[in-house]
């Protein structure tokens, strides 16, 4: 062969496996993102770096974390995180930022769905009534519950690129009209005693230092009687902080996904009680029968090597922020801390609470 038609040959072979990988299995589960549209929030290309480097900083060391943990500075560095990370977990997880139990011969989406229909079968919804997600994203498990339940879903987010992001997603999915989500810190809710009918949290309220605020706010807008439940990530009795392999896991669940520091399993009823809830019911989701959470994170594996190649190639060409990379790299390391927990059994991102505003609570 000619070493002219070699190269056009060669040439002509790359640019069909960046095709493939960028734009035919470049999107994410659900077509919501392609590589080339990556950004990092709002946050200007030329400040990723830093702002990535103020994070990590920030969170480095969980001793450090939990000294520095107040109310006032942790929602700054949680509203820093997703700008840095919704969009990644867009293009390689899907709109739903949460994991959920495998179910025999069933997708990742369909598990994913079942989780999510799993909560307004709790909160008994049905048309006419007006739930609360607290710390929805960009709306997947939001569209999901509306369309199951038919009920309307009010959302709050920390961040205001998820705000704008799942407005778009409900305006393409025609819930526009029952869906609605505001930018506001879920420990200081910008709505009216009693406004909501129930309330839920997916995988959300480990952001909050003290989850007392949260569920305090929680119940202050819940109507006397309405139901509230939420999938909590917590560590369970078999977690040692004796043993060094525990430790690492979850501290690395901590730096990589901007937590002030993850709570016992045993202390998510006492709080609820302590707020004024009547606990109804809680279950870790994540325990026999249900097939393990994390297998997804395995099997991802090769999507995970793959979206970093792409990453880096995009970064290389200046069509990716410099830094992304990095944080993707960040995820995958994470990813791994997360799957060592599941494995282990020292934590669980499920461990789920159905709890009741009393019908004579006070207003």
């Amino acid at each position: 062969m000619e070493p002219a038609t070699m190269a056009w040959t060669l040439a002509a072979a790359g640019f069909a496996l960046v095709y493939w990988f960028v734009w035919v299995m470049g999107a994410a589960e659900v077509q919501g993102k392609r590589a080339v549209d990556l950004q990092m929030g709002s946050i200007a290309d030329d400040k990723v770096g830093d702002r990535y480097s103020q994070y990590w900083s920030f969170f480095r060391s969980p001793k450090e974390t939990a000294a520095a943990a107040t109310a006032d500075k942790v929602p700054a560095f949680v509203d820093t995180f997703y700008n840095l990370v919704t969009d990644i977990y867009e293009w390689g997880w899907g709109q739903s930022f949460h994991f959920s139990p495998s179910l025999p011969g069933r997708s990742h989406r369909e598990a994913t769905r079942v989780h999510e229909e799993r909560v307004a079968d709790l909160l008994e919804a049905r048309p006419g009534k007006r739930l609360l997600d607290v710390g929805c994203g960009v709306g997947g498990p939001m569209r999901a519950i509306a369309a199951h339940s038919g009920s309307d879903v009010v959302g709050i987010t920390i961040n205001e690129y998820q705000v704008n992001r799942a407005r778009s997603h409900n305006r393409k999915a025609g819930l526009d009209a029952q869906c609605e989500v505001v930018c506001g810190n879920f420990m200081a809710m910008p709505f009216p005693d009693a406004s909501f009918d129930g309330a839920y949290s997916i995988e959300a309220t480990c952001h909050a230092p003290r989850l007392q605020d949260v569920y305090g706010e929680v119940f202050r807008v819940l109507k006397p009687g309405g139901l509230y439940v939420s999938y909590e990530w917590v560590t369970t009795p078999l977690y040692r902080a004796d043993d060094p392999e525990h430790v690492e896991a979850i501290h690395g669940i901590e730096r990589g996904d901007a937590l002030p520091g993850l709570r016992r399993q045993d202390e998510i009823a006492a709080v609820a009680k302590e707020v004024g809830f009547e606990v109804v019911k809680e279950l870790d989701l994540a325990l026999p029968p249900a097939l393990p959470w994390w297998t997804r994170l395995k099997m991802g594996r090769l999507s995970y090597w793959r979206n970093s190649l792409v990453i880096r190639a995009l970064t290389l060409l200046r069509v990716a922020p410099k830094g992304v990379s990095e944080v993707h790299e960040m995820l995958y390391e994470t990813a791994h801390h997360l799957t060592r927990g599941g494995e282990t059994g020292i934590f669980t991102p499920m461990h789920m609470v159905l709890l009741r505003k009393p019908a004579a609570a006070a207003e």
